[in-house]
């Protein structure tokens, strides 16, 4: 914790507290536009909607889906250490995620408004003892309210952008407030690393990208029976999380490689499934048969395009297509990880915009495990390509696999570091109960 805070922290600490009465209208819109879960709303307010856990308790802040992914193996092995694990996140993807992935044992709650009095309440009833932070996701109050109750705080598998690092240096004593209360920095790169010490993080290690350790996604294996049985020998494609435009891009490569490939399924999993409806629009409008899964639909055999727009099910179509485009790539949002799709054997094509995971996509491309396509026309050609020559795809793929393995070992080193603290955690621990039982035995 800093001696002095700067200004802007000041000002932002004042203009979050005046700001906490128009909270109520600000989720209000989120619930509207779908950003709220409408029955947790209290959560964001700090309102716990479950009590805390007795013993040591370790809490996991990641910011969205990708964050949640990035660290449900650290907390699965955590969680089998015996210590209690709160995950906050702050949209209902990752919520739906949290449900899904994360052990039963592990609670989750939505991360509180930044606002004094939110994070106030939202300590108070948790009083964690080890706060890990995932990523870059730095929200001022509850990082300063953190370390003036001497909450030790780790940043796992922490990254820094050039466009983040950037934008942070206009603000360099903002930014090395908030990472000064950091006890320790686990960088996923060397280049991140030397980010954060320019920051003015106080301790970093390069640990790697716990992303790169992210397991297969499970699959309903009734339900991937199901989908084979009615794909068959169809050939088949898939589009990953993609944002708006690159859907279109999509129907149109679909409309072209369809000539040679007359039974052609493409699959389009949207990166929000609530786009699901307009993408079918779409794929209708270009005179192409769709279907949705979130209405039930199967890949029938009339079915041109299938829009997978429900959450969760990214295991079921990375297995039933060989070759897999990355959305937010063509479209400028950074890109997706697509290691997911890697370990299920997929060949991966993306865009340009790939900032996001940079260091991944450079180490594949690299090593010829995906290719970078430019546009609609080069996306179009590359599928067709991998569509006429399986054994070319496999190289791909086969190439990603062995690139990924080589890049793996980032959750063994990010638990080395963590190890020391909650080593820590056992002793305190133990000395408490040994102060309940001679509290007991000296009692008449």
């Amino acid at each position: 914790m800093p001696d002095r805070l700067p200004f802007a922290l000041h000002l932002y600490q004042f203009g979050t507290r005046a700001a906490t009465p128009l909270a109520s209208r600000l989720l209000a819109q989120r619930l509207k536009r779908g950003k709220e879960h409408p029955e947790r709303l209290a959560e964001r307010r700090g309102a716990a909607s479950l009590p805390r856990p007795p013993g040591p308790l370790i809490w996991v802040h990641s910011a969205s889906v990708g964050e949640m992914l990035a660290v449900v193996p650290l907390v699965h092995r955590i969680r089998t250490q015996e210590f209690a694990v709160l995950v906050t996140s702050g949209t209902v993807t990752s919520a739906a995620l949290a449900e899904q992935r994360l052990p039963d044992s592990v609670i989750h709650q939505f991360v509180p408004l930044d606002a004094p009095s939110f994070v106030t309440r939202f300590l108070d009833h948790w009083q964690p003892d080890l706060a890990l932070f995932v990523e870059s996701d730095l929200w001022p109050n509850l990082i300063l309210t953190a370390a003036q109750r001497k909450i030790p705080l780790i940043l796992v598998n922490g990254r820094v952008s050039e466009r983040s690092f950037n934008r942070w240096q206009r603000i360099p004593s903002t930014i090395g407030a908030l990472l000064t209360c950091f006890d320790l920095c686990l960088a996923q790169s060397a280049a991140d690393s030397q980010r954060f010490l320019r920051l003015g993080a106080p301790r970093i290690s390069s640990t790697g990208n716990l992303k790169l350790d992210v397991p297969a996604p499970p699959v309903d294996q009734p339900t991937l029976h199901r989908f084979d049985a009615l794909i068959g020998l169809r050939a088949v494609i898939a589009a990953a999380s993609t944002h708006a435009g690159e859907e279109t891009v999509m129907v149109a490569a679909h409309r072209q490689l369809s000539a040679n490939h007359p039974t052609l399924l493409t699959v389009i999993a949207p990166r929000h499934p609530g786009r699901g409806p307009a993408i079918a629009e779409i794929a209708q409008a270009a005179g192409l048969n769709v279907g949705l899964r979130s209405r039930g639909d199967l890949p029938k055999r009339d079915i041109d395009i299938y829009v997978a727009d429900t959450l969760g099910e990214l295991g079921l179509v990375y297995r039933i297509a060989p070759i897999v485009f990355m959305g937010g790539s063509l479209a400028s949002h950074g890109g997706q990880n697509p290691i997911e799709a890697v370990r299920l054997g997929a060949a991966v094509l993306h865009g340009p915009h790939i900032w996001n995971f940079a260091e991944i996509y450079e180490t594949l491309d690299h090593a010829h495990g995906a290719e970078l396509v430019a546009d609609e026309k080069d996306l179009t050609t590359r599928l067709g390509a991998w569509l006429a020559d399986p054994k070319a795809r496999s190289k791909v793929s086969e190439a990603a696999a062995q690139a990924v393995e080589k890049l793996s070992g980032a959750l063994e080193r990010t638990l080395a570091a963590l190890d020391p603290y909650l080593l820590q955690l056992r002793l305190e621990q133990r000395h408490r109960n040994v102060a309940v039982k001679l509290s007991e035995n000296r009692r008449p």
